[in-house]
């Protein structure tokens, strides 16, 4: 056993028995502490947030305007805070990359243009490697945001604007590891990129453009018309047919509701498994009746050409198991069924 090894150990018996166990810890106590330290310094933070953060989104709301870019420069944790920033910009249409401090002055400072605006992270602000590219920054003509929690920093000092990110103290028990510093380095982050997509009306639709792919894609993408059940498996029946008849057309289609209309192939009304179920109790002629009379007027329906999302919108708001789908002329043309939604991977 080495002596450092050995040392560790008589000091673990001198302190907690022969054992050698440590105390137990409340780690639920331990992990609310951390929420309370985090919480209060956002919280601090957001007292902060004064006229420099407007200067900041009108800044960077032209720089794009003028088809530059967000270029977002850090080291150590705030570097890494930086990337989510960069990503996040990028995700919501502000073009945005990211430059490492180091390599710049090796080559890649090739990346930046006249017209750009630099992000800085820094929570010190005396960041040794960042210090040392901000001279050949300013060879460009370039204006730099800086994110920092010493507004007299040196990194202040040559910022065009200074947005100040300081917190009480951090997370960490030694008040050392960057935590809730880099978390309020985080959220003004989203919230510079959230005020940059307000300010230049980047729309839902923008969204689904840059999101062609994965859950968020499907779901802004597609048309009720992709995802509907069409065809055999969409029930359709009119409202003078005897709900006997009714139910075998259900059964047909596999369905467990069925679209209602009148002698003009409308959407009149819905009749599903339910309202048999709930009828069937208090009428004995039931099967004989025609389904105007049991039906559920005035049913929830969507338009074939209305994107999946709001498809998705509608059943979480209604708690129903089934959308009719109509079109123009308020023919229905589909259903779609809560159950085809995981399938598709909308949920």
């Amino acid at each position: 056993m080495s002596r450092i090894a050995s040392c560790l150990f008589s000091f673990v018996i001198e302190k907690h028995g022969c054992s050698g166990h440590l105390p137990l810890v409340n780690h639920l106590a331990q992990a609310r502490k951390v929420f309370d330290i985090e919480l209060a310094a956002l919280k601090a933070v957001r007292a902060q947030i004064d006229g420099a953060f407007a200067k900041a989104v009108d800044l960077t709301v032209e720089t794009l305007r003028q088809r530059g870019k967000v270029i977002v420069v850090g080291i150590g944790k705030s570097g890494i805070v930086g990337h989510k920033i960069s990503a996040t910009l990028t995700s919501t249409g502000s073009t945005s990359v990211v430059l490492n401090s180091v390599d710049a002055l090796h080559g890649d400072l090739g990346i930046v243009n006249d017209g750009d605006v630099v992000l800085a992270l820094s929570y010190s602000g005396e960041s040794e490697e960042l210090l040392n590219l901000l001279p050949a920054l300013k060879r460009f003509l370039v204006k730099i945001i800086a994110f920092t929690g010493a507004p007299k920093s040196s990194l202040s000092r040559y910022s065009d604007i200074v947005l100040n990110v300081r917190v009480p103290k951090e997370a960490c028990p030694f008040n050392l590891a960057p935590t809730a510093s880099t978390t309020a380095m985080l959220v003004m982050g989203d919230a510079l990129a959230m005020a940059v997509l307000q300010a230049r009306g980047f729309k839902q639709h923008d969204f689904a453009r840059f999101h062609p792919s994965g859950a968020i894609g499907r779901a802004m993408l597609l048309r009720v018309g992709e995802i509907m059940r069409t065809g055999q498996r969409n029930a359709v029946a009119p409202q003078n047919l005897a709900v006997k008849e009714a139910l075998l057309v259900m059964t047909h289609a596999k369905s467990g509701s069925l679209s209602v209309v009148n002698e003009r192939g409308k959407l009149v009304g819905v009749f599903t498994d339910g309202d048999f179920r709930r009828h069937m109790a208090a009428e004995a002629n039931l099967l004989t009746k025609p389904l105007k009379d049991v039906m559920t007027h005035n049913p929830i329906f969507i338009r074939d050409n209305a994107l999946a999302v709001e498809a998705l919108r509608i059943f979480n708001e209604r708690n129903i198991d089934d959308l009719v789908v109509v079109n123009a002329k308020r023919e229905p043309v589909g259903l779609v069924d809560s159950q085809d939604l995981p399938k598709l991977k909308l949920m």
